[in-house]
């Protein structure tokens, strides 16, 4: 990709353009240690401690033990492992899904619901935010998984999850905490996350969504589960199959250059920078008179704590979502109508559990920002977007 190119992309929620960098090194690395990390003649070897020491070097950056750090083919699957293991119980029980959750969650749980367990959805406010009553509200005896994101893939809403757990804690003194399972991939990078915080059990992660390749996740188990898929035991039988030395490579770099933490300078540099970017961008694009800001608290920059400044959704009355993405991809600029895995999809299931009116929905974009967005390119994309609206508004 360009330079341009890059300057002018705005879907970094549904890919990240590839730190080319990051990726060589690591096919460098696995090119040297090409053995299966199973095998145990020295090839095999060699790549085992290729992977023990990729694994070492992302538990040190996510601040959790080793062994608590398995390796996947994504974040779907690193969502799907938590909620899979409810099969291996003896019967159905309830599971909490928040109304926010990314397909890969929620379609997860529509199937097991077929399968006879009892999914309740954890209602969301009108701003796109799960709260910590919420979740105690749908609570019932015999819950045993709650799912919350960290951070909505297509409001940016910052949930309180940390919130979440401590009153999980609190709630089920004196009987059995049901696991807790936060979906980290639109988080991972974008805000500061501690997921070693007591009563997050387990947390997903994606690699292209950091600027690494696809077909890598990490999945975080504070405590071990039963898997359901079985295989060869890699990973300590949670997640079956030969690793991907390569992805896994990639993505402790990706870690490393990239999370949010007091130790990344640069990292952190770049998230406050990018806090007064979205502030001047909301700003701008809320005065376009066709404009609606979603959720409309974003609007009065006195709430921007509780959102990601790399995601924002907006309205443009009378331009279908369909049509502002194809008029900017005209004019080189690169956005989305929200998640990729649903942009074939009408439906928008995320801003019907915020009861956004239905014109709003059909009219609503995402616009989604990365590491390299620029303060320049965030104001072209506002002149392209001010301009189409103008267009349409004669």
């Amino acid at each position: 990709m360009t330079e341009l190119d890059t300057q002018h992309y705005f879907d970094w929620a549904a890919t990240t353009p590839p730190d080319e960098d990051i990726l060589r090194q690591a096919l460098d690395e696995s090119l040297q240690a090409w053995g299966n990390p199973s095998s145990i003649h020295k090839a095999g070897s060699e790549a085992k401690q290729l992977l023990t020491d990729i694994r070492r070097r992302c538990a040190a950056v996510l601040s959790v033990p080793e062994d608590t750090v398995y390796f996947t083919s994504g974040g779907t699957e690193s969502d799907h492992i938590p909620l899979l293991a409810m099969l291996t119980r003896p019967a159905p029980a309830t599971i909490l899904v928040s109304s926010l959750e990314h397909a890969a969650v929620r379609e997860q749980a529509a199937a097991l619901e077929h399968c006879g367990w009892n999914i309740r959805l954890i209602p969301s406010d009108k701003n796109g935010i799960i709260t910590p009553q919420a979740v105690l509200s749908a609570l019932t005896d015999d819950t045993v998984l709650v799912c919350v994101m960290a951070v909505n893939n297509e409001t940016g809403a910052v949930q309180p999850v940390y919130e979440i757990a401590d009153a999980l804690t609190q709630s089920c003194k004196g009987r059995r905490r049901p696991r807790f399972h936060v979906d980290c991939v639109q988080g991972c990078g974008k805000i500061p996350l501690s997921i070693a915080h007591p009563g997050i059990d387990s947390a997903a992660f994606s690699a292209h969504k950091l600027c690494g390749p696809r077909g890598i996740g990490i999945l975080y188990l504070a405590s071990s589960c039963t898997p359901f898929l079985r295989g060869g035991g890699q990973e300590k039988n949670i997640r079956s199959g030969t690793e991907n030395l390569y992805g896994a490579a990639a993505f402790s770099k990706c870690l490393e250059r990239y999370y949010l933490r007091p130790q990344n300078t640069a990292a952190m540099e770049r998230f406050e920078a990018q806090k007064t970017y979205i502030r001047e961008f909301i700003k701008k694009i809320a005065a376009i008179p066709s404009c609606t800001v979603i959720p409309e608290i974003r609007s009065d920059g006195e709430h921007e704590q509780q959102f990601s400044p790399w995601i924002v959704q907006a309205a443009f009355k009378d331009i279908p979502g369909q049509v502002m993405v194809r008029a900017l991809s005209s004019k080189g600029f690169y956005i989305s109508t929200g998640s990729a895995c649903s942009a074939k999809k009408q439906s928008r299931p995320i801003l019907e559990a915020m009861h956004v009116p239905a014109d709003k929905r059909e009219t609503a974009v995402r616009f989604s920002f990365g590491p390299k967005t620029t303060a320049q390119g965030m104001a072209e994309l506002y002149e392209a977007v001010a301009d189409i609206c103008r267009t349409f508004s004669k």
